[in-house]
Parts: structure tokens; sequence; C-alpha cells
């Protein structure tokens, strides 16, 4: 009977122990400093964006990928965003998984899932990728919209550089007893991006 006792009240430490430490990392979280550091791999209907502006050759109007998904309604853009993940605080920060929202001057673009898990040791940051992948039909369909998708990629090799606003919104979760505990709320990160990140 002691011999059971004993195994349960050591089992119970070492859940309370396991639980303290995820209420340490979950506070870590809350301090830690997230900032998106570049865009890559940024392809519009299948078309090279980079190549497109490095090449001169934006006519948007051309690309026979962009003329298709005018019909179908479905015009895909995907970019890989590195979002740095700094953790200033003396304990170590864990997320598990995230969702993420990306939204342009403050417009939802794409919305997913980052099943990846992420240990930022104290002191120490990191680089996550978050691979995004949207329909813009309905922005590119806008002729207003679509001249300033234009003039924004037009202006990051020879033109006027042009600002706007990146926001991208987490929402960590941590393994908590074997289970998943979402962090209250998004953690909500605006950048201010130039044309000359296309480059």
């Amino acid at each position: 009977m002691r011999k059971i006792l004993l195994v349960c009240l050591m089992a119970i430490g070492l859940a309370g122990c396991g639980i303290n430490r995820q209420a340490q990392q979950i506070k870590a979280l809350e301090r830690c400093k997230y900032r998106v550091t570049s865009a890559d791999e940024i392809t519009l209907a299948g078309a090279d964006v980079k190549k497109m502006i490095l090449n001169q050759d934006i006519n948007l109007g051309s690309l026979p990928g962009l003329a298709l998904g005018l019909l179908r309604r479905d015009i895909p853009l995907r970019a890989r965003l590195n979002l740095e993940v700094k953790n200033p605080s003396g304990n170590d920060a864990a997320i598990n998984q995230f969702e993420y929202k990306i939204l342009i001057n403050r417009q939802e673009l794409a919305s997913g899932f980052v099943n990846q898990e992420v240990n930022i040791a104290a002191g120490q940051s990191t680089v996550v990728p978050v691979d995004m992948e949207a329909n813009i039909y309905p922005f590119i369909s806008n002729s207003k919209v679509m001249k300033e998708i234009t003039d924004f990629i037009q202006s990051g090799k020879n033109g006027p550089e042009q600002k706007g606003i990146l926001t991208l919104k987490i929402r960590p979760s941590i393994k908590v007893a074997g289970g998943l505990v979402k962090y209250p709320g998004f953690i909500t990160i605006d950048k201010e991006v130039s044309s000359k990140i296309l480059l």
C-alpha cells in the first residue's frame, strides 16, 4: 500500500513539475519578440515575382496563368515568410504549433496552420518559415487594387519605393498534460514592407 501511495505521489509531483515548466514556457512566449525578416519564393499564378522584377517583365496581363486564373476565379499567390522569434527572457520558450493570419494593409489575405515544434532557448532566437498560399482573385479582379499591385511590383525595380503594412497574427499552442493549450488570443506583428523586399 505504501509503495502504491509513493508511486502516486511521485506521479503527481512529476506532473506538477511538467505543468510548472510549461507555465514558465508560456510566460517566456509572452515576452518573445516576433518580426518578419523577409519574404522568399514569391509566385503569382505560377510566375516567379522576383524574376519578373529583375527582367523588368512586369506586365501582369501577359501571364498565361493569370488569364486562366481570372477565368477560374482562382489566382494563387504563394510565398514563404520568415518569422524571427527572439526570446529575451531567462526561461526557455516552446511552441508546438500555431495558427496564423496574414493581412496586407489591414485586409486578410490568408490564414493557415503550422504544425512544427519550435524551441527557443533563453536569450536566443530562431527563424520559423511560414508558407503562405492564398487565392487573390478578389483583390486582382478589382481594377483599382490591380493597379496598386502592379505599381507596387514595378516600383521594386526602378520606380519610387512604395510601402504597405504586412500584419502577421499568430496564435501559438503548447502541450500540457498530453493535450494542446492555445494561447489566449492572437499575437499581432506589424511590419512596414517596401517594394524593395521583393528583390
